[in-house]
């Protein structure tokens, strides 16, 4: 309802009203976690990551102590080095085409896409990513990497670089009021990704909705996104159709030769589970 309205902050005064209920009902209904302490699902019912509860403390020192220990070949030592290859293709053809369907997405949401729905001047942009995901494997923590929640605060004014600015920076501070930001539990952040999702719908507008071998590819990738929690599979998905569905249309010269590239580079991705147990 916010949102529709238009309220400035919709998304954040939203999550934090709907923790706070979390807060009153985990208070009231001792409904407890969902996964017990040896992994094992043992309340179905209950919350799916973290439990809403008050905290005894606020600030705690961040655990700093994994920063820098890794080892760049390593991998090829301990399984092999067809195997590690195989690894570093998928985990780069993911975070690449992560990186471009989460950019083109944000892009569309905030009106910056050229007249080609193609995002000017994107090669600083997988640059950055790609060094922040490096950057990530140094420093022990997930990948560093583009988020399609961003278009949640592209949707409340955010059009600049500061936006991205000022959410590092409170990441810094959220690192020493961890047991603060824990108190948020996941159901408290999943109305926010479904108004981000109905946002990302809205650019179906521009499809071309009278050419199957164009629709068909776009439905697989919108389809199968949600379905395999991944934006790679589902561009890989439309990626390969498309080119497919080209070629039986009798329009293989409309596939630009970089498509054929990455046509044949998610067939041989999508085949990496099968290869990896024959070899």
């Amino acid at each position: 309802m916010l949102v529709v309205r238009r309220v400035k902050g919709a998304l954040l005064i939203g999550i934090l009203v709907t923790t706070v209920l979390a807060i009153v009902i985990e208070a009231v209904a001792k409904i407890g976690p969902r996964v017990g302490v040896d992994g094992s699902e043992a309340n179905s019912h209950g919350w799916a990551l973290q439990v809403p509860r008050v905290p005894s403390k606020v600030v705690e020192s961040p655990d700093l102590s994994l920063i820098g220990k890794f080892s760049l070949f390593g991998g090829f030592e301990r399984i092999g080095v067809l195997a590690a290859l195989l690894i570093v293709f998928s985990i780069m053809i993911a975070d690449f085409f992560d990186t471009v369907g989460t950019v083109t997405a944000v892009g569309a949401e905030g009106g910056l896409l050229d007249e080609d729905r193609n995002l000017p001047r994107s090669q600083p942009v997988l640059l950055v990513d790609s060094l922040a995901a490096a950057a990530g494997g140094a420093g022990s923590v997930s990948s560093n990497t583009t988020y399609v929640e961003s278009a949640a605060g592209v949707a409340d004014g955010a059009r600049t670089g500061l936006a991205s600015v000022v959410t590092g920076l409170l990441f810094l501070v959220a690192m020493f009021f961890s047991p603060l930001v824990q108190v948020v539990p996941s159901e408290a952040a999943a109305p926010v990704l479904v108004i981000v999702g109905a946002l990302m719908i809205t650019q179906v507008k521009d499809l071309v909705w009278d050419d199957l071998s164009l629709v068909i590819p776009a439905f697989l990738t919108i389809a199968l996104m949600p379905f395999t929690y991944s934006i790679t599979n589902g561009i890989g998905a439309g990626v390969v159709t498309y080119v497919l569905l080209r070629i039986a249309s009798g329009r293989r010269r409309d596939v630009h030769a970089l498509m054929w590239v990455i046509a044949v580079l998610f067939v041989v991705y999508f085949a990496l589970e099968p290869l990896q147990q024959l070899f």
